[in-house]
């Protein structure tokens, strides 16, 4: 009996394997659910016409998924709309009892640039076996350059490719949570090393 004939049944047997597990890690990978917790930041503020300043209405998120043609299963929760320069220790515990407590294991949070670092390490503390992508904006949404949109794209990309950890992302890239910094005098986050 000819050599490939005698191997072909095992040949085509760890194909269909092969392709059976391929498929079953695609349904998984595609039903998995993200969970979106929103805590205001630039990224959601508004522009007061009368007076001049920047406020809180509502997230801009769910119209940022429409906008962006997202047809991933995602819940948004709004937790708090705050400036992160006002954000404390109480709110920063919100935001970990609800990564904790929410069944997704792929968490966003959108967040104040000025403080993200400090949460992210807050959240790096509880060990959590999930995959969470802090992400934020330098220009409110509504000013129509800002680059909330990408950083979010991008957050979304990250979310569902990292391994669990805490990360943030920001300016097209990702960095760990305990190895990056927002510097001030460019208004982009870098790697401290």
């Amino acid at each position: 009996m000819p050599l490939a004939l005698r191997y072909f049944p095992q040949l085509i047997n760890r194909y269909v394997l092969q392709r059976r597990v391929h498929y079953q890690f695609h349904i998984y990978i595609c039903t998995m659910s993200i969970r979106i917790f929103v805590t205001g930041g630039t990224f959601d503020k508004e522009y007061n016409e009368l007076n001049g300043q920047l406020h809180f209405q509502n997230t801009l998120i769910p119209e940022l998924l429409k906008l962006g043609r997202s047809r991933l299963d995602i819940q948004v929760r709004t937790l708090m709309m705050v400036d992160s320069l006002e954000m404390n220790d109480t709110d920063r515990n919100i935001i970990l009892d609800s990564a904790k407590r929410t069944p997704e294991k792929q968490i966003i949070i959108t967040h104040g640039t000025d403080t993200m670092c400090d949460t992210a390490r807050v959240l790096a503390s509880a060990n959590l076996d999930k995959t969470i992508v802090l992400t934020g904006a330098m220009i409110p949404i509504r000013f129509g350059s800002s680059d909330g949109l990408f950083n979010l794209g991008s957050a979304l990309a990250y979310v569902q490719t990292l391994p669990p950890g805490v990360y943030i992302a920001m300016n097209g890239r990702y960095f760990n949570w305990d190895n990056v910094r927002k510097n001030r005098q460019t208004g982009y986050f870098e790697e401290l090393d």
